[in-house]
């Protein structure tokens, strides 16, 4: 079958299937020409429906660091927000399964819709599911990451029931995007959902926890950490058999665990949570038979004038490049993004920083243009050489912190990684405005490419 853009060619050799054999072997891709990345108009004051933006990232070509197509969504409301593939390196091997689909869910709205990207240009709506489906037959709602499996399935971590109430769960869909049901057997233990990961060579699942969609929709109070309506446990499952195994409690120096990473190489037991409230990273492994966790680095919190608190960097984003070197995190409200050398996994080495907004005020204009709002979401092109950056978090949270974005809209930035020797650049020739988009000033949230990504490859 005609392989989309991105599938592996070996030398002499057809396609085998979505994604790569390795991921060495995902390095050594084509550059991304095109990046996806959804586009929300909630809580700007326009009555626009959300849309997936379809961004020209090829220097070569006339209309770069532009947005070239938009796949608008039928209903107004839905807070686009994480998404994630039909299929990826977990299905390399099948050459009946091809890195078509997109699955978009509707943070608030809990409707989640299936986009055709066989035209990478112009992607179109295939499929919606809505919420009063979902809810009624798993009552589930919120529905936050995206990971496709192996077997064919889509899983969805889910942070509510059907009510708004947590610990949530994890809803699957077929091939055919329909409802199968709920992939775990018991949350047993499970107090909140968020973010999840899978390694199955070790048979373990790996999640971690924010609150109840009741809790954070609205915006953040800080009282609701101090009774306890924030998680700060992560949580290793049994990925055969789908239950908790075990649960460690990272206190108040984990408030908010939220992004968990594996390394790439399935064979790797490491891995990392960044917990947002305390400005924290935490790693894990398994030396002697028994998952560990221990804290490898914190970032201080400054006093800024006019804050009743000192304000935490917050930390809303991590990820791992494809060769496990560098690990790169955003801190939201500070300001800047970090490059870490964790060639010893246990002991990250900050090898670059960079500067995208905050508010401490460090940030230098980029191309003429004031960076608003902080660097949140993160993507890295497949060779590690470009890390890609949007500043929304969740609208209720940015016209909090950050009530210009409303007005403004989001950037997305192209920062220029030292894959040799650390350090990191913004790029001057690239910039994305969202506050010019036809129907207004829109915020911008995660980053998808058709040929993969470092957040949505899994290697079994």
């Amino acid at each position: 079958m005609n392989m989309p853009h991105g599938g592996t060619h070996d030398e002499g050799h057809t396609c085998h299937g979505p994604g790569y054999a390795s991921p060495l072997e995902a390095m050594k891709a084509d550059r991304e020409k095109v990046l996806y990345t959804v586009a929300l108009y909630d809580g700007t004051g326009v009555e626009a429906p959300g849309y997936l933006a379809t961004i020209d990232v090829d220097p070569a070509s006339p209309t770069y660091s532009q947005v070239i197509y938009r796949t608008a969504m039928p209903n107004i409301g839905d807070e686009l927000h994480h998404f994630g593939w039909n299929a990826c390196s977990s299905c390399h091997g099948d050459e009946h399964k091809a890195r078509r689909y997109l699955i978009i869910p509707g943070f608030h709205s809990s409707r989640i819709h299936i986009v055709d990207t066989q035209d990478q240009r112009a992607p179109r709506l295939h499929k919606v599911i809505e919420p009063e489906e979902i809810k009624a037959r798993t009552n589930l709602s919120a529905p936050h990451s995206v990971h496709c499996l192996a077997d064919g399935h889509v899983m969805i971590s889910m942070l509510g029931d059907a009510e708004g109430n947590a610990p949530g769960g994890f809803l699957l869909l077929d091939e055919d995007f329909n409802i199968a049901g709920r992939w775990e057997k018991t949350s047993d233990g499970m107090p909140f959902n968020y973010d999840f990961w899978y390694q199955p060579r070790h048979n373990v699942m790996v999640s971690s926890e924010l609150g109840a969609p009741k809790t954070y929709m609205p915006g953040f109070n800080l009282d609701d950490v101090g009774a306890g309506l924030y998680g700060r446990r992560i949580h290793f499952w049994d990925w055969k058999e789908r239950h908790i195994v075990q649960s460690v409690d990272l206190g108040e120096e984990g408030l908010i665990p939220l992004e968990v990473r594996f390394h790439h190489n399935p064979d790797s037991t490491h891995g990392y949570v960044g917990a947002a409230l305390s400005s924290t990273l935490w790693h894990w492994s398994k030396p002697n038979g028994k998952w560990t966790v221990e804290k490898s680095l914190g970032i201080p919190p400054v006093e800024v004038e006019g804050w009743p608190f000192p304000v935490p960097s917050l930390i809303t984003d991590l990820l791992i490049s494809m060769d496990d070197r560098y690990l790169y995190l955003s801190n939201w409200l500070h300001g800047d993004i970090r490059q870490y050398d964790i060639s010893d996994a246990s002991q990250p080495k900050l090898t670059g920083q960079v500067w995208c907004g905050g508010v401490l005020g460090k940030s230098a204009p980029v191309n003429g243009n004031q960076l608003r709002g902080g660097p949140q979401m993160l993507q890295l092109s497949l060779d590690g050489k470009r890390l890609y950056v949007t500043n929304s978090l969740l609208s209720s949270w940015d016209n909090q912190f950050y009530p210009d974005l409303a007005h403004n809209g989001s950037y997305l930035l192209q920062v220029d990684c030292d894959t040799e020797r650390g350090g990191l650049k913004i790029n001057p020739n690239f910039y994305v405005d969202f506050g010019r988009e036809p129907a207004g000033p829109a915020r911008a949230h995660e980053m998808r490419y058709p040929g993969g990504d470092c957040t949505s490859d899994i290697w079994v």
